[in-house]
């Protein structure tokens, strides 16, 4: 919990990594592409403070994350949200198992999502029964640019991608994570493309989606789809660090998104290990949406901050939150089309 100004605040951090990106487990020159160019990402918008040298950002510990996160980044409860790329690393890059042991060591602190890839045909199908069986799996994490042998990517349209959601539907797994955002060397931008969580929004509407990375660069994009779809959701991993070193473009991006998709349908998410909760949490609960650019995107109240940051996924996940820390009676937030809509019950 964070607390600033007589104001509590429960912190759900939907986007969190347990990753093994050390050159012992790189499988080929993309292991070493990907991690650099997530160090850069660290390196361009991180306080300098928070920076870490290449050396402890390739593998981190135990102690570390919980340090991290628990101790001093005022997190109450952590999403795991998985990144396989066998192609790149031996023994996966940060995969459902390696998040799950944390998971299973901490169960009050942590929860763990899982994955899927529409290219392992059935056997991927039986392999997503195990992981929900063995993880009670709420959610997954879906990586559509992805490489696998000659494939580059896929896409949520696919008839195999279908399938699989059909699966997750029989199996209780409602909250759907993509990765629609900015790309990470060696992976193709268009892969990343935030178009085909429109088809699949309206096929699978009893399916929550959130977005991750809120469709970044295509945010224009992403707010057309989210305000006519009710069950697509925006999560802030990469656009929140733009807080510290960009703070009027990230008044533009939560201002577009309060406007499309309204105050209930925005997740709060760190992207751990890129960037750490701490310094997040407090210069967002600080954060004000500048003068002249109210008029058009409103203002940023601790009612609205408290969903984001950590009621809005609190409810998609079924998550307790003390009642000293629920919010009394709030109204929702309102689009053109207006979000009053309630999330899909895991």
């Amino acid at each position: 919990m964070y607390e600033k100004d007589g104001e509590k605040y429960f912190v759900v951090d939907g986007h969190i990594h347990f990753w093994d990106g050390s050159p012992e487990n790189w499988k080929n020159v993309h292991g070493q592409q990907f991690i650099e160019c997530f160090h850069d990402y660290h390196n361009a918008l991180s306080p300098e403070e928070y920076k870490w040298p290449i050396e402890e950002f390739y593998k981190y510990s135990e102690e570390r994350i919980l340090h991290d996160l628990f101790e001093v980044g005022y997190v109450d409860r952590a999403i795991f949200q998985p990144t396989y790329l066998t192609d790149f690393y031996k023994n996966g890059f940060n995969t459902t198992e390696q998040d799950g042991v944390l998971a299973e060591k901490y169960p009050d602190r942590f929860i763990v999502n899982g994955s899927f890839d529409p290219r392992d045909g059935e056997a991927g199908l039986v392999e997503l029964e195990r992981l929900a069986e063995r993880y009670n799996l709420r959610g997954v994490k879906l990586y559509t640019a992805e490489w696998k042998g000659r494939s580059k990517g896929w896409s949520l349209k696919d008839d195999w991608a279908k399938r699989y959601l059909e699966k997750c539907r029989e199996l209780g797994i409602v909250n759907i994570h993509v990765h629609k955002g900015p790309t990470i060397r060696p992976l193709n931008r268009d892969a990343f493309d935030v178009a085909d969580v429109d088809d699949v929004a309206s096929e699978f509407t009893d399916l929550n989606f959130i977005v991750e990375h809120v469709g970044l660069p295509r945010l224009e994009d992403f707010c057309w789809i989210g305000t006519q779809e009710p069950n697509v959701y925006g999560g802030l991993a990469v656009a929140i660090p733009f807080i510290h070193t960009r703070p009027r473009y990230f008044a533009q991006i939560i201002g577009e998104l309060l406007y499309w998709l309204g105050e209930d349908r925005i997740t709060f998410a760190s992207d751990y290990a890129i960037w750490q909760p701490k310094w997040l949490i407090e210069e967002f609960v600080d954060f004000q949406i500048p003068e002249d650019m109210q008029s058009e995107y409103g203002t940023l109240t601790p009612e609205i901050k408290k969903k984001i940051l950590g009621l809005n996924l609190a409810g998609l996940y079924d998550i307790e939150v003390p009642e000293e820390l629920k919010l009394k009676g709030a109204h929702s937030g309102t689009g053109p089309v207006g979000s009053d809509t309630e999330p899909v019950a895991p």
